[in-house]
């Protein structure tokens, strides 16, 4: 009977090599690039000085290691740029830092600008490839939601702007 669990605990390991990079603990999941893409796709504006959260965080405060200077200049008014459309976004791993946003909405990374209506604030942010459809929705970082006011634990709706 030993043997039965021991074999049992054995093949659930084996599956954790193939575990998505969200659930891998410390992992910090990047887009694929191609070189030749890399060379043609712009920098990003956002420059962010936030490290990855400590090991014990349990709160937002603790989680959202963005300084207040990264958050002004994320918050400054940006205009222009390519509407890309709606997307519902849900909070994304809270331990990655920085302003981003992974959507289907674009195919390659570069930088981007979010509007939330329902505050009226807008945020700039490094928009990063997700697959799925373009009604799939989209993954933000918890400093970019706390800039645009944003439940964290809702649902909202955010115009998205390419602003390459």
């Amino acid at each position: 009977m030993k043997r039965i669990f021991a074999l049992a605990a054995l093949a659930g390991l084996t599956g954790c090599a193939a575990m998505p990079d969200w659930m891998t603990p410390g992992a910090r999941p990047t887009a694929p690039v191609d070189a030749a893409d890399a060379s043609e796709t712009p920098a990003a504006e956002i420059t962010s000085t936030a490290v990855r959260p400590p090991p014990g965080a349990r709160t937002a405060e603790e989680f959202d290691t963005t300084s207040e200077a990264d958050k002004v200049a994320a918050a400054a008014p940006a205009t222009g740029g390519r509407d890309l459309g709606l997307t519902i976004a849900s909070l994304g791993a809270p331990g990655e830092p920085g302003f981003w946003l992974k959507t289907p909405l674009v195919n390659a990374p570069g930088p981007g600008r979010v509007v939330y209506p329902a505050s009226g604030k807008s945020v700039k942010v490094d928009l990063i490839p997700l697959e799925g459809a373009p009604g799939a929705g989209s993954r933000m970082s918890l400093a970019a939601l706390r800039v645009l006011e944003a439940p964290l634990t809702g649902l909202p709706e955010l115009r998205v702007f390419a602003l390459n």
